[in-house]
């Protein structure tokens, strides 16, 4: 915005603060960040109902500026309760440079010290280096701590390359608030909550893991606490690095570990095609589930058998790899689909993806 500009609006100022506040905020909902910022130095009744909106989503392109942010929210506390959404992902070298990180167990760092003063964040994307996992997940397990928080997602980049420690942010399972969590490159063991006072039931309806490598054993106990968790997907490489070390072989292993939510899981997506299944998947409980979208060595297993027990409401089902190549899996196919009504009676749709041998026309 220009001189002439921004001079013109100094002049409209009277006309401006003539405006119902329900209105102007409308307006100015529709100004780009930087217009909005001109618009706060008008005067300070405009500055009082465009601050919000300036500050209601935070992305940094540099961190240095997130750290002179976070020091002016000393001074104005009140800026930091307006943030609902923020977006930060900085490369380790950046970020280092600007916060001095140290390795000291008990210290939590100027950067979570920041997340804390936004009492109203509603939307958190973070993608740092590993070093400030310690520091935000004592964060995450303050109840009083970013109450409001209704979608997560985490990712800390490690200096190996390898996968960060998911049990530094186990809490954030037990979040009151939150809905949709993504996770990406973490590792989580058998253990689980370690803590004697287990978390109550909580709203999550959507969880995300990405390139993870995830004990079954603790995603078992894990998904315990959501009331209604209505979508998981998994995804993994087809050649994951590191090798997995807590994933297991078999799918059957983690189609027991989502009983814990079988009530309510509405989609489950699992996009690994390292994992195989020695039998069919026995799915009947999962009444439910209505989009399953895996492969099909996932479903009939390797056992030869076609007695896969589908939901008993799907109505998608989705294969991830070409479809056609196994002349063995394809008939299992054909003859499922053929028996439909016995199988799989309320499918609707069945998609697969475009592949070099085309499925029997029958």
């Amino acid at each position: 915005m220009g001189e002439a500009a921004q001079m013109s609006i100094a002049a409209a100022s009277p006309v401006l603060g003539s405006i119902p506040e329900n209105i102007l905020l409308q307006i100015i909902e529709y100004l780009g960040q930087r217009d909005i910022y001109h618009l706060c130095l008008v005067n300070r009744s405009i500055n009082t109902v465009a601050d919000p909106v300036l500050y209601k989503s935070i992305s940094f392109a540099q961190p240095k500026h997130h750290v002179a942010f976070s020091a002016s929210l000393i001074a104005r506390p009140r800026r930091g309760s307006l943030i609902q959404n923020v977006r930060l992902e900085y490369p380790s070298e950046e970020l280092e440079e600007v916060l001095h990180l140290t390795d000291h167990s008990s210290r939590i760092d100027n950067f979570s010290h920041a997340l804390a003063a936004m009492s109203n964040l509603e939307s958190l994307i973070l993608s740092v280096p590993e070093k400030l996992c310690h520091g935000i997940g004592i964060l995450l397990n303050d109840p009083f701590a970013l109450a409001c928080l209704k979608a997560c997602t985490l990712f800390y980049q490690c200096e190996d390359d390898g996968y960060w420690d998911l049990q530094e942010n186990i809490h954030i399972f037990s979040h009151p608030a939150l809905e949709s969590l993504t996770i990406r490159r973490a590792k989580l063991d058998q253990r689980g909550f370690e803590s004697l006072e287990l978390p109550s039931e909580t709203p999550l309806r959507e969880l995300h893991l990405i390139e993870c490598d995830i004990n079954d054993d603790g995603l078992t106990e894990l998904l315990l606490f959501p009331e209604a968790l209505k979508e998981i997907s998994m995804t993994q490489l087809e050649d994951p690095s590191p090798p997995l070390e807590e994933t297991p072989e078999d799918l059957n292993d983690f189609i027991l570990a989502f009983q814990s939510a079988m009530h309510s899981l509405e989609t489950i997506s699992i996009d690994f095609p390292t994992i195989k299944a020695k039998d069919p998947l026995k799915l009947r409980e999962f009444e439910a589930v209505t989009s399953l979208e895996l492969r099909d060595y996932q479903l009939f297993g390797a056992s030869g058998l076609s007695s896969v027990a589908f939901p008993p409401n799907l109505e998608t089902l989705t294969f991830l790899n070409d479809v056609g190549v196994d002349e063995d899996l394809t008939e299992l196919l054909c003859y499922t689909i053929e028996k439909k009504d016995i199988f799989a009676r309320n499918l609707k749709q069945l998609v697969v993806p475009e592949g070099k041998k085309p499925l029997p026309k029958r």
